[in-house]
Order: structure tokens, then C-alpha cells, then sequence
């Protein structure tokens, strides 16, 4: 599994719940792609995992992946919750079910196709790859909007 992959992601909403937007751009030898996607009556934790789940899903072979992402939560989710809600039946700290947990699972099985390595950046504050994501996805939450 030598191919590195930087994958960059972002997830927004307009309101929360409300319509979100993910964007993500994942960079291989040179080439870059851009990813982005809406979907109504979401929230910004969702969009945030969904970026991160239509990259490692649009790669065509397992790789080497460093994750860069503004969310604490997807990061703190998938390097140190993860395997206690497992353990625990996707029961969360306060005995309660764990939210997200279709897409956590999602990413649950990804992290067994790809090697995942997750970095956090501070959000909104000149991270020029964490910025272009955001703008993808905020034009995703307008496209939505508008009917695109």
C-alpha cells in the first residue's frame, strides 16, 4: 500500500439541522480532484463525515491516506471513540445510542480498505486546502438551494 493520498475535508450547514454541504479535495502524484455534494435536512457533523466518506470512497484501490479535516468530532470519533462504542454496542459515554452511527460505520469499514491517518486543522483560519473545501461546500449548500 504505498500510493499516499492527501485527502482535505469540509462540511457545512445552513442551520443545524438544516441544508448542508461537504466539499473534499484529494491530491495523488501531482493530480488534484475536487469533490462536493448537499443534501437537505442535515446537520454539520454529518456533511463533515460525508466529505471524508465520498473521497476515501471515490479512490480505486486501498491506499495510504492523510486525512486533514476541521472537525474534532470526526477526528476524536475515529482515533480514540471508535473502538469503545464498538466494544460498548455503539453506546456513547452517557449510556445513550451513538449518533451517526451509519456513517461511523461507513468509515468503520473504509479504515479497513485504506490506511488512515488523521490530522486537525483550526477551521476558518487561512488553511488554504480547509478553506477551498469550505467554499465547495457552501457552494453545494447554494447549488441545493437553487435546484442544481
Amino acid at each position: 500500500m504505498s500510493t499516499k493520498v492527501e485527502l482535505y475535508c469540509d462540511g457545512a450547514c445552513s442551520g443545524n439541522p438544516g441544508v448542508g454541504g461537504y466539499g473534499a479535495i484529494l491530491r495523488y502524484g501531482g493530480r488534484e480532484k475536487e469533490l462536493s455534494g448537499a443534501a437537505g435536512e442535515t446537520t454539520n457533523n454529518r456533511m463533515e463525515m460525508t466529505a471524508a466518506i465520498a473521497a476515501l470512497e471515490s479512490l480505486t484501490r486501498p491506499c495510504r491516506v492523510v486525512i486533514t479535516t476541521d472537525s474534532q468530532y470526526l477526528v476524536k470519533g475515529m482515533t480514540e471513540w471508535i473502538q469503545g462504542w464498538v466494544r460498548k454496542g455503539w453506546v456513547n459515554s452517557k449510556k445513550e445510542p451513538v449518533l451517526n452511527r451509519d456513517l461511523w460505520e461507513r468509515l468503520l469499514e473504509l479504515s479497513r480498505v485504506h490506511t488512515l491517518e488523521w490530522r486537525w486543522v483550526r477551521g476558518h483560519n487561512g488553511h488554504p486546502e480547509n478553506e477551498r473545501c469550505d467554499e465547495l461546500a457552501r457552494n453545494a449548500i447554494g447549488a441545493y438551494r437553487a435546484g442544481a
